[in-house]
C-alpha cells in the first residue's frame, strides 16, 4: 500500500532523513520507535506531504505522490493523520469538528455526515459529548475526538504522530484502547510512539529509527526480545553507560572511582550495588595493570533500567588475552571475589578484540569458595 524508496529530507543542509526505504502493506500496523530527534515525525510528515522530501520516492497504491501531476488532495483523503496536539477547531462543537471535512471536501449530505459522526463518537465512547466544545474536554477525550474526526473521512491509512505524548498517564490508556480497536478492525496504520508495551502488543512490524535511518526493523518479538543491533538493544532496555580508556599503569584510580560513583548515583543504584561494582572494578584492574601500557584497556559499565542489571565489559586489542585465565592471575583470591560479585562471566575474541563481559544482577550471586 505504501512503498518508500531512498527517502531523504534536509533542513538547512542538515540531513534529518537519510536513505529511508520500507514498505507498509494493507492492513498492517507498523510502529516507529527510537530516540527523540531521529526523524520519526518528519518521516510521517513526508508520507503525508506535510513536508516535501528532498529525495527519493513515495508510492501510495502504486501512485507516485511526488509526481507533480498527482492530485495530492485526493491522496490525503486516503491517508489521514492524527497529531499529538489534537488540532481541533476550538470554535466548533465536537459534532461539527467531525462533519466539517466530509461536507466541505467530499460533498457528503449534512444529515448523513451527522449520523456518521455520531456513530464514530459512539465508537470512541464520546457520543454524549457531541454538543460539547474542545475546551470542555480532557486531553484524552480531545485525542479520541481527533481520531474520530480522522475516521470521518473514511481513510484507508492512518498516521499517528505520538498520539499520547501530550496526555497525562491516566488518559493514555483510553486513547490506546481506541487505536487497538482500529488495529483489530484491520486499519492500515503507521504509529510513532514511545509506548513500548503498546507497540509490542499492537504491531505487526516495528521500525527502530536512529540518526535519520531505519536502523533495525522486524517483528515485535525480534525488536523487543532479541534486537540484533547495539543501539536497538540500548534503546529497548534503556541502557545508560560509563566509558573509560586506561592506557597507563599510572592511571588516576581516585578520579575514576569518583566518576563511577557519580554514574551509580545518577542511576539511583543502592549503595550495596555501587560498592560491589567498585570492588569488581578494583579486582579486575589489579589483573590488567601489569600488562599496561603494552595493551590499552577500554572499560564500559552499562546499566539497564528495564532489567536493573549492571554489565561490565573490558576490551583490549592485540593478541587474545583472557585476564581470568589461571596463567594471568596473581592469586586465586581475586578470581573468587570476581565470581562472587557476578552472575555470569563470558570471554570472547572477536574482530581482533579480547572482550570480557561480566554481568551483575540486582544482588550479587554468592558462591561457595570451592566453585
Amino acid at each position: 500500500m505504501i512503498k518508500v524508496e531512498h527517502l531523504s529530507k534536509l533542513f538547512d543542509g542538515v540531513a534529518v532523513l537519510k536513505d529511508i526505504s520500507t514498505e507498509i502493506k494493507k492492513g498492517e500496523v507498523v510502529s516507529i520507535i527510537g530516540p527523540s530527534g531521529t526523524g520519526k515525525s518528519t518521516f510521517l510528515r513526508c508520507l503525508n506531504l506535510l513536508e516535501n522530501p528532498s529525495g527519493g520516492s513515495i508510492e501510495i497504491d502504486g501512485v507516485d505522490i511526488l509526481d507533480k501531476n498527482t492530485d495530492v488532495a485526493k491522496i490525503r483523503q486516503k491517508m489521514n493523520m492524527v497529531f499529538q496536539s489534537f488540532n481541533l477547531f476550538s470554535h466548533l462543537s465536537v459534532l461539527d469538528n467531525l462533519t466539517l471535512a466530509p461536507i466541505k471536501l467530499k460533498g457528503v449530505d449534512p444529515q448523513e455526515a451527522q449520523l456518521k459522526a455520531l456513530e464514530l463518537l459512539r465508537l470512541v465512547g464520546l457520543a454524549e459529548k457531541a454538543d460539547s466544545y474542545p475546551d470542555e474536554l480532557s486531553g484524552g477525550q480531545k485525542q479520541r475526538v481527533a481520531i474520530a474526526r480522522c475516521m470521518a473521512m473514511e481513510p484507508e491509512i492512518i498516521l499517528f504522530d505520538e498520539p499520547t505524548s501530550a496526555l497525562d498517564p491516566t488518559m493514555i490508556s483510553e486513547v490506546l484502547s481506541v487505536i487497538r480497536r482500529l488495529a483489530k478492525d484491520g486499519m492500515t496504520m503507521a504509529i510513532v510512539t514511545h509506548e513500548m508495551d503498546f507497540a509490542k502488543d499492537v504491531s505487526n512490524r516495528v521500525l527502530y529509527m536512529d540518526e535519520g535511518l531505519i536502523y533495525e526493523e522486524g517483528s515485535p518479538a525480534q525488536i523487543f526480545e532479541n534486537p540484533q543491533k547495539e543501539k536497538t538493544r540500548a534503546f529497548i532496555h534503556r541502557i545508560r553507560s560509563y566509558n573509560c580508556r586506561i592506557s597507563s599503569p599510572d592511571y588516576d584510580l581516585y578520579a575514576m572511582n569518583a566518576e563511577i560513583e557519580a554514574f551509580c548515583e545518577k542511576q539511583i543504584l543502592p549503595k550495596k550495588n555501587r560498592d560491589n561494582l567498585l570492588l569488581l572494578v578494583e579486582e579486575l584492574l589489579q589483573i590488567y595493570t601489569p600488562y599496561l601500557p603494552a595493551m590499552v584497556l577500554d572499560m564500559t559499565i552499562a546499566y539497564s533500567e528495564k532489567s536493573e542489571r549492571l554489565d561490565l565489559v573490558c576490551e583490549t586489542t592485540g593478541e587474545p588475552f583472557n585476564p581470568l585465565d589461571s596463567d594471568n592471575l596473581p592469586d586465586d583470591l581475586g578470581l573468587m571475589i570476581i565470581k562472587n560479585l557476578t552472575e555470569s562471566i563470558e570471554f570472547r575474541f572477536v574482530n581482533g578484540k579480547s572482550r570480557l563481559e561480566l554481568l551483575m544482577g540486582k544482588e550479587p550471586k554468592h558462591r561457595s569458595p570451592l566453585e
